[in-house]
């Protein structure tokens, strides 16, 4: 590990950042990996804009939440280890509280109606944090560059198509780039780096028990879907409501609001879904099942990335991924938007929110989410639903 006096901030002053990120940072993996952007490379200049790269390329490649693996690979670039397991912890712990307590409650109370009203203004406004924080994360990263641009507008389009991300096109762009701007282009540092992102094609079967179900069914999810977090919802849907039944559809749907409605990663939702399954020991099976192999899949292969990141031909490789990550949080924009922008109100939602963050670069985001659930909550009791 570097020296002390060389790193610009402590162990719990991370730990605390992430503790924050996990309570106020709305807006999906897009717009999270966005806040880390800013807030620890550009704002507070705790992480290079190399080591920040690495991370985000390494979130890709890898199987798992996105904006998860990223804070791991953070707390690691300085603390190894310690770091790493701290940083996701602390990231993902507030919104775990939160999706138990409104768990709690939605079986409480049979279902959360005020939850889908909620949703209609948040998930508007979701829409418009994330076009900002793909377009600042486009405009750094790509610049002029016009490999990098065709393989930003390549990988866009491909998501807007099939409406789902793919861990081949993210290699294949690394791997064009690395061809075209490695002055040294022998693969053998390129081959080592990925070695251990890619040894994830297992295999589990649930058997047993309700709960070791669970524990074997969200490590396979964990440990297989690649992609932001929003991608494992469809092959969680084939689990959870067609294949095991725990969960109808409404239940099934209500579960991805609470996460789309909650600070953190969208995956957390699996902790909503572990609650509804079988309460608190659920909750915590499902959610450790879905983490724990994003958390191997980081920390394993860091060393390897901090040690050959900054050779060319693994830089060439690393800015190739990140522009096909990039613009696969851009076409996730249109994604969603077709889902969420469903009429005048939720457009409009969308574009004030575009426009208030454009006029106002430091207005935190938590205000904007408080102020959309509470128009969602607005238009439903005065029937503008």
């Amino acid at each position: 590990m570097n020296n002390q006096q060389h790193i610009p901030y402590t162990l719990r002053q991370l730990v605390f950042y992430f503790l924050g990120l996990g309570t106020w940072g709305f807006g999906g993996p897009a717009a999270l990996a966005g806040y880390m952007h800013r807030d620890l490379v550009e704002r507070r200049k705790w992480i290079s804009e190399e080591d920040y790269k690495e991370g985000l390329a390494l979130a890709q490649l890898a199987p798992g939440p996105l904006a998860a693996q990223l804070g791991i690979y953070i707390g690691y670039i300085h603390y190894r280890v310690k770091g790493a397991t701290l940083a996701g912890l602390a990231f993902v712990l507030p919104s775990f509280i939160m999706v138990v307590l409104l768990g709690f409650i939605y079986i409480k109370w049979q279902g959360i109606p005020w939850m889908q009203a909620v949703f209609y203004g948040v998930g508007a406004a979701v829409i418009g944090i994330i076009a900002m924080s793909a377009w600042k994360l486009t405009r750094k990263s790509i610049g002029t560059d016009r490999w990098l641009a065709g393989i930003y507008l390549a990988t866009a389009a491909y998501t807007v198509w099939k409406e789902n991300e793919n861990v081949w096109l993210f290699l294949a762009a690394g791997v064009i780039y690395w061809w075209l701007k490695s002055p040294e282009k022998k693969p053998g540092h390129l081959i080592k780096s990925l070695s251990f992102p890619l040894l994830s094609n297992i295999s589990l079967s649930p058997a047993g028990n309700t709960l070791w179900q669970l524990l074997l069914y969200f490590t396979k999810a964990g440990a297989l879907v690649f992609g932001s977090g929003l991608a494992i919802v469809p092959f969680l849907y084939g689990g959870v409501v067609k294949e095991h039944a725990w969960l109808n559809e409404q239940q099934f749907m209500d579960a991805v609001a609470v996460a789309m409605i909650t600070p953190g990663p969208v995956v957390i939702t699996v902790a909503f879904i572990g609650f509804l399954v079988a309460g608190f020991a659920g909750a915590c099976i499902a959610a450790f099942g879905t983490f724990f192999p994003s958390y191997i899949f980081t920390v394993i292969p860091a060393p390897y990335f901090r040690k050959y990141g900054k050779h060319p031909g693994i830089k060439a490789f690393v800015d190739g991924v990140t522009a096909a990550a990039i613009g696969a949080i851009s076409g996730a924009v249109i994604v969603l938007g077709k889902r969420s922008l469903t009429d005048a109100y939720t457009i409009g939602i969308a574009i004030i929110t575009i426009a208030v963050l454009w006029r106002f670069k430091k207005l935190p985001e938590p205000v904007i989410i408080l102020a959309a659930a509470g128009i969602g909550l607005l238009l439903k009791n005065t029937g503008g639903l």
